[in-house]
């Protein structure tokens, strides 16, 4: 069985933990403090990051790498388009979502909010959670100028943009962080994605300490 290193808060990891889900690889998951640099663990991925996902013989790490992998190796169901310009646009919404979106939401709110407690880094800096619940503001509006025109991110059919997403704002909920009433189509998008089998594991994730909210794992919120 593949074995997947992983922090349950990290949207990298849940973003590969819904690609392995949806093309039905099992995997078993080991939660990782990946931040103590354990040697175990840095002989894993010498660059100290999760995800680490042992499969086919191999330890992979870097999510898109091992996006593009899956996709390579387990097509079927395929999570990339089959135009060459319809995978572009899904290329770079996914890569908009790890980069852009990372930078100025997920590291702004969910790192300052929940991961300093956790590695014991101290409080979170006010400015940076101000940024990032500015911001967001921003990331959701694109999202829904998006879904007006499509029926999912990157176009017609659901693919790894929609899972990048997933993945980040899913992490943010977990803490309340989005406003699901800033745009129907948004929460209609989410709803949609959130009801897939995928996503069970990830909605049943529990961190020590952060309690998720009442509508985290509900279908219906």
């Amino acid at each position: 069985m593949a074995k997947l290193y992983h922090f349950p808060l990290s949207p990298f990891c849940r973003k590969l933990r819904l690609v392995l889900a949806e093309k039905r690889i099992e995997v078993e998951l080991s939660e990782e403090r990946y931040w103590e640099q354990d040697p175990d663990f840095m002989r894993r991925n010498p660059a100290g990051k999760v995800p680490v996902l042992k499969l086919d013989g191999m330890m992979m790490s870097e999510s898109t790498a091992i996006v593009e992998y899956l996709e390579e190796a387990y097509p079927d169901p395929a999570l990339l388009p089959r135009g060459k310009q319809a995978r572009f646009e899904a290329r770079r919404i996914a890569a908009w979502f790890d980069d852009k979106f990372h930078h100025e939401v997920t590291s702004k709110l969910l790192y300052e909010r929940v991961h300093k407690k956790v590695m014991g880094q101290g409080y979170p800096d006010s400015k940076n959670v101000k940024a990032g619940a500015q911001r967001i503001k921003y990331h959701l509006d694109y999202m829904a100028w998006l879904l007006d025109q499509r029926r999912w991110l990157a176009g017609d059919q659901m693919s790894i943009a929609d899972f990048a997403a997933a993945a980040h704002l899913s992490s943010l909920d977990y803490i309340s962080d989005v406003d699901w009433n800033r745009h129907e189509v948004v929460k209609d998008w989410y709803a949609k994605i959130k009801s897939r089998p995928a996503f069970r594991s990830i909605l049943a994730d529990q961190v020590p300490g952060f309690p998720p909210p009442p509508h985290y794992a509900d279908l219906d919120f």
